[in-house]
């Protein structure tokens, strides 16, 4: 069975009023400061610049707190997943795995988040998490169920 190409939907021209709204009130974007820099059908690039302040020491230095690479890597495949819904779809997270191959330092991080396959009820994403050096730090896959808007 060949897999169809991953297409924008509707939401794909509504990326631009998400960029301008995602800044009013609370949110975790705000509050965390994460940006969108790339957009593409099926594909989303967040960055981050993550501070010690969102960590713990350790003898080796600070290492940014799982939780929150967890956080980044979640947004890009969530951002994936959008630019692939029409406008009467919306999606949650069935399942959310994640691995974690160095410790996350503080600087600038990069998770680029990809479609790998949609369904007309789920979509599996995947993305990986990168420091300034291009290093792979950590990866992830999820799973979205779609459910009418």
């Amino acid at each position: 069975m060949t897999d169809r190409p991953i297409t924008a939907g509707e939401r794909f021209a509504d990326v631009g009023d998400w960029n301008n709204s995602r800044g009013q009130g609370p949110n975790l974007w705000r509050t965390l400061g994460f940006r969108r820099t790339e957009w593409e059908p099926g594909g989303s690039t967040v960055e981050w610049d993550a501070t010690v302040e969102y960590g713990f020491t350790t003898p080796g230095g600070p290492v940014i707190q799982g939780g929150l690479v967890t956080a980044i890597l979640d947004s890009a495949m969530g951002g994936a997943c959008f630019t692939t819904l029409d406008r009467d779809e919306l999606f949650l997270t069935a399942d959310l795995r994640v691995e974690f191959f160095r410790p996350t330092r503080p600087g600038t991080l990069r998770a680029v988040g990809t479609v790998l396959r949609r369904t007309r009820k789920v979509v599996f994403c995947a993305a990986e998490l990168y420091d300034t050096d291009g290093t792979t730090l950590a990866a992830s896959r999820c799973t979205q169920v779609l459910m009418p808007a």
